[in-house]
């Protein structure tokens, strides 16, 4: 049973509180970086473009994201007080709205700075996916991102005042668990950190640039996908889920992409060989 995280506040310095959350998220982004390096130095791309393209990509991810987040949760947390939405601290962030902003930001800036893109896509893929697996555990500390009740051995403590209305402790009682999406979607994300990566060297030559990149959106599109029905009190639209409507969207334009790309290299690639 994983239990009640300590508090998410890690330090206060004066008026300064420093959270677990925020914390968890610049880890993720410096080991998000440190990855970028070494795939980047290994396909022979100039990184020193990575730190300032980081930079941006995070900037937009992150506004993408709280506006996700804000709309999702708009009538449970901000619309008593919608000043709580701009103001800090700023502990909530949707993981499809900051994947599609930034996602837009590495497009706009590969464009601007005129480099060959599909290399950086296999290059910001995977490490996006090692950037998600670290700052995933921020939402154990806010008590936030699980899902359905369980009796699974690993099920996740949360305290009365973090429960969605229809798991309150008056409905189900203190002792209930929860499915811990968070470490669901972390090792998700170290899996396929690992998994991708891999599956390029050993296939090295023989998959088109972009590729891994490309998988690694997929691969995070299809954790989302599977993980979406657990969630408790989401976003929705006409009864169904805003993730999978975002997120099959997400998933469809990769493989299609993915699809676009083999059709027209595949041919010219077999006439070199001839």
């Amino acid at each position: 049973m994983l239990p009640l995280p300590p508090d998410s506040v890690l330090l206060t310095v004066g008026p300064l509180a420093i959270r677990w959350y925020g914390l968890l998220y610049a880890v993720g982004l410096l080991v998000a970086y440190r990855f970028m390096v070494r795939e980047a130095r290994r396909r022979k791309l100039n990184e020193r473009l990575i730190l300032d393209g980081l930079i941006i990509i995070s900037i937009a991810a992150l506004a993408g994201g709280r506006l996700y987040h804000v709309i999702d949760a708009w009538d449970r947390l901000y619309a008593a007080n919608p000043l709580s939405a701009i103001l800090p601290p700023y502990e909530g962030l949707g993981a499809p709205g900051g994947l599609i902003t930034g996602t837009i930001a590495l497009v706009v800036i590969l464009r601007r700075w005129r480099q060959e893109p599909w290399g950086w896509v296999d290059v910001a893929g995977p490490a996006i996916l090692v950037m998600q697996a670290i700052a995933r555990w921020g939402n154990w500390f806010n008590q936030e991102l699980y899902g359905a009740p369980t009796d699974l051995p690993w099920g996740l403590a949360i305290d009365c005042a973090h429960r969605a209305v229809s798991v309150s402790c008056a409905t189900l009682g203190e002792s209930a668990r929860f499915h811990p999406l968070f470490l669901y979607e972390s090792l998700s994300g170290l899996a396929g950190a690992l998994i991708l990566p891999a599956l390029g060297q050993r296939l090295k030559g023989r998959l088109l640039p972009g590729m891994i990149g490309l998988g690694a959106v997929a691969w995070y599109s299809v954790t989302r996908l599977a993980l979406e029905g657990l969630r408790l009190e989401n976003w929705r639209v006409g009864g169904i889920a805003t993730a999978y409507l975002v997120m099959g969207g997400v998933l469809l334009i990769t493989l299609a992409v993915a699809f676009i790309r083999l059709r027209t290299l595949t041919p010219t690639k077999k006439r070199r060989q001839r």
